[in-house]
């Protein structure tokens, strides 16, 4: 792989695996809203790295996309690695509609943008961060494991498309994680807390391999195995 893209990665795993990536040598396009942020990071590899701002939820993203590609000439993955995760307890409905609009609408347009990419290349990889919570409920977070399990079923929905049009060369990968060591991560009882670095390793070797679905870390298959017996 020479050409990436990943989309939030100004902080979490998504700069991890843009860091893992450029020390690779792979040029890395990452997006961000915090442009302080990603000029940190690109300053750590100003050769490999590629800086584009823009705030997923503006809506604006296949204009910031169009010009990443043509700027890339030919990107071989995609990440979307966006995400808003909160407990509302409350059930504030502000705070559901910021987490569906990104880890539901926002991503949606992306994953379309990169389904028409793709195609029109006939090969590439689109993956996404979901989460073992999309494969349960939770009282206090119905919006993020609700979102979660739209990312997951989507996921699912794009790689029977491409099946359906024999798009052989084309791959949706699920980056299914428990608890990784980030902000994120906003859950008192915490276990399997996986080191950022560990996760994106971890990504790194799903997407090279175009695995369908990868459990990070590896441990949270049994989670997801029960969760699929027994919910």
């Amino acid at each position: 792989m020479k050409k990436a893209l990943i989309i939030g990665a100004s902080s979490g795993i998504g700069k991890a695996l843009a860091l893992r990536w450029a020390a690779q040598g792979i040029t890395v396009y990452i997006t961000g809203r915090r442009e302080n942020l990603l000029q940190e990071i690109q300053q750590q590899y100003p050769q490999q790295i590629k800086i584009a701002v823009f705030d997923v939820n503006t809506l604006q993203n296949n204009f910031h996309l169009e010009k990443i590609a043509s700027e890339a000439g030919q990107l071989e993955a995609i990440v979307y690695s966006s995400g808003v995760g909160e407990f509302n307890k409350q059930l504030d409905f502000t705070i559901e509609k910021s987490m569906v609009d990104t880890n539901a609408v926002a991503f949606t347009q992306i994953a379309d943008w990169c389904w028409h990419y793709f195609k029109q290349k006939e090969k590439g990889v689109f993956a996404s961060i979901t989460s073992i919570a999309g494969m349960m409920s939770s009282r206090h977070a119905p919006a993020y494991n609700a979102s979660k399990a739209y990312q997951i079923n989507y996921l699912k929905s794009l790689r029977l498309k491409a099946a359906y049009e024999k798009l052989k060369l084309i791959q949706f990968t699920d980056l299914r994680t428990g608890f990784v060591d980030t902000p994120m991560a906003k859950a008192k009882a915490k276990f399997w807390v996986a080191d950022v670095n560990k996760a994106a390793a971890q990504m790194d070797s799903a997407i090279k391999n175009k695995k369908k679905v990868a459990y990070i870390t590896k441990r949270w298959r049994l989670v997801g195995w029960l969760s699929r017996h027994f919910s």
